[in-house]
């Protein structure tokens, strides 16, 4: 098939070399035209040089493919792009956008008769080798337009993407993944730090990891990257410890609590994140005089 891809990060960029191997005829766009070249020299990617021009290269219907990063990005994107399509063209959006976002794009659309996709897609820069895990939401006639790429993205055209439902499931099913993601990382995190604490055993983490990466029951892609890293030096003295959180797991917690389900692991390893970006420290400082004043405890450094 053929489609444009607006925005040509890491994940748009390898999305677009993927699906031009594939046989696919893509048309991308980003604000970066040295990207835009790049990606044309190297891979038969048609370029545009505005979103315009992406969607002037196409023919109907109409397949427009959004890699923007969630909010306001793509907000304004996605409005721009409503009085240069027409009805049965289709819109997805490939983002880490919330899913209410995705209920009210779709809604939006299909006024004007434009189909809309959101695609939860898991995979990061190994994407491009391996394949893409891609959730998507839409209606049936919109899935049946995108399935042959969704086939090439994926590790294969029988696995790794599934139509999970109507539009926001994807965004949706993507979110809870991520809040299970950061569960599994605080898990390993910690125990390979209890692990490391037991000085006089003199473990090897590396070691470690690589034995648990075979038969073990807590053996995950997770697992490999982890032990793949440890392998390169256990010394994580240039590693920030700054854990950033990109807002899903952030939706999950507000959706259990929304919901009345119990999800104590996802919400504690997100606030985890959360103690990680406090630079100044104030809670704990606020702990420290607390326990002075009742226990005549050292506040000092």
């Amino acid at each position: 098939m053929k489609l444009a891809m607006i925005g040509l990060g890491k994940m748009g960029g390898n999305m677009v070399r993927r699906l031009c191997q594939g046989g696919h005829q893509v048309v991308g766009y980003d604000r970066d035209h040295a990207v835009v070249d790049d990606l044309a020299a190297s891979d038969g990617m048609i370029a545009a040089s505005s979103a315009e021009d992406a969607i002037a290269k196409l023919e109907g219907p109409r397949v427009v493919w959004l890699m923007l990063p969630a909010g306001e990005i793509t907000e304004q994107q996605l409005q721009a792009l409503i009085p240069m399509l027409s009805e049965g063209d289709v819109v997805i959006d490939g983002g880490n956008s919330n899913f209410h976002d995705s209920e009210r794009h779709g809604i939006i659309l299909g006024e004007y008769g434009i189909g809309f996709m959101d695609a939860g897609t898991s995979g990061g820069v190994w994407g491009l080798k391996n394949g893409y895990c891609l959730m998507v939401g839409a209606e049936d006639w919109v899935a049946k337009i995108v399935k042959p790429a969704l086939q090439t993205l994926a590790p294969a055209a029988d696995r790794g993407w599934a139509h999970v439902g109507p539009v926001g499931s994807g965004h949706f099913t993507k979110m809870v993944h991520n809040g299970i993601e950061y569960g599994m990382m605080q898990a390993y995190a910690e125990g390979l730090a209890i692990l490391r604490a037991r000085e006089s055993y003199q473990l090897d983490l590396a070691e470690i990891t690589e034995l648990w990466r075979h038969s073990s029951v807590v053996q995950s892609w997770l697992l490999d990257l982890t032990a793949e890293a440890l392998a390169q030096g256990p010394d994580l003295s240039k590693i920030s410890n700054v854990v950033s959180d990109s807002g899903e797991g952030r939706w999950t917690a507000i959706e259990a609590i929304e919901q009345g389900v119990a999800a104590p692991v996802i919400t504690a390893a997100l606030q985890m994140r959360f103690a990680s970006q406090d630079e100044d420290g104030y809670s704990n400082r606020l702990l420290s005089l607390m326990r002075n004043a009742f226990g005549g405890h050292n506040m000092g450094s």
